[in-house]
């Protein structure tokens, strides 16, 4: 998601620095004109952002804020773009202080991890969020909607921070879970050759990065067992209609969900 936001930012005309503790991935957004200078000690660059995205797993953001604080310019802006937020918004404000800080969530993405798999073009008509639970002032929400409006994201949100968690316990959370949970249902390489759509387009995403999706799991866990268990309960009663040979409420339930879907298409 770094590799992309910094893509897209110097297509827009921006002066774009890139920090990792990877020289690899700085030497690969380099090459691919992706940013104008890298470092791997913030110091070295940070005073000169006018605007730092944080592209970070959500449990160390803070600290890198912490580690840099004094690197930064007064009237920065921080955006932090993680994928869950009511566990770290409080920690984060507390660690950047009298810094000005939004978070956000762009809705869109890769399976695959790596810079090599960035794209800019990911955010074209995507949707995004901005998070706000009242205390954000409103010059702060405006430039947040400007700069995903200038990226080209579609559809531009408000929600607070429980709401926003709450969504992406069904929206995102739930379906990597189901799509874990499918393809290792069975030990399935024998059937490659036979596969169709649909097999492949719900477990697209069972291409995982194991190291971050556990933790955004757990930082949101109690309301992710809520949507697992609402599942559950769905598929139980699918499975019920199925035992009773009952294809009017299969028929319902098929109906139902074709409605629902719909509203996704538009």
């Amino acid at each position: 998601m770094g590799g992309s936001y910094a893509a897209r930012l110097k297509e827009l005309g921006y002066t774009v620095y890139g920090f990792d503790k990877d020289q690899q991935a700085l030497d690969y957004a380099l090459n691919n004109q992706m940013i104008d200078q890298s470092c791997l000690n913030p110091a070295d660059l940070l005073g000169k952002c006018d605007l730092v995205i944080f592209c970070l797993y959500p449990t160390k953001i803070a600290d890198w804020i912490k580690t840099n604080h004094n690197f930064f310019k007064k009237d920065v802006f921080l955006m932090e773009i993680s994928g869950v937020k009511s566990s770290i918004v409080n920690e984060l404000r507390q660690a950047a202080d009298e810094l000005s800080m939004v978070s956000v969530h762009p809705m869109c993405g890769r399976e695959s991890k790596g810079i090599q798999f960035s794209s800019p073009e990911i955010f074209s008509g995507s949707n995004f969020i901005i998070i706000d639970d009242g205390s954000i002032p409103k010059g702060h929400i405006e430039l947040s909607r400007m700069l995903a409006a200038e990226m080209g994201f579609g559809k531009i949100s408000v929600l607070s921070a429980d709401e926003h968690d709450r969504m992406i316990a069904f929206l995102s959370q739930l379906t990597h879970v189901i799509a874990v949970c499918l393809m290792n249902t069975h030990e399935n390489s024998h059937l490659v050759e036979y596969t169709g759509d649909s097999f492949r387009d719900l477990t697209r995403i069972a291409r995982i990065n194991e190291s971050m999706w556990p933790e955004l799991f757990l930082l949101n866990k109690d309301i992710l067992l809520e949507e697992i268990e609402a599942f559950e309960a769905a598929i139980s009663h699918f499975k019920k209609a199925l035992e009773n040979n009952d294809r009017k409420e299969m028929s319902s339930l098929m109906v139902e969900s074709t409605r629902r879907r719909e509203l996704f298409d538009k």
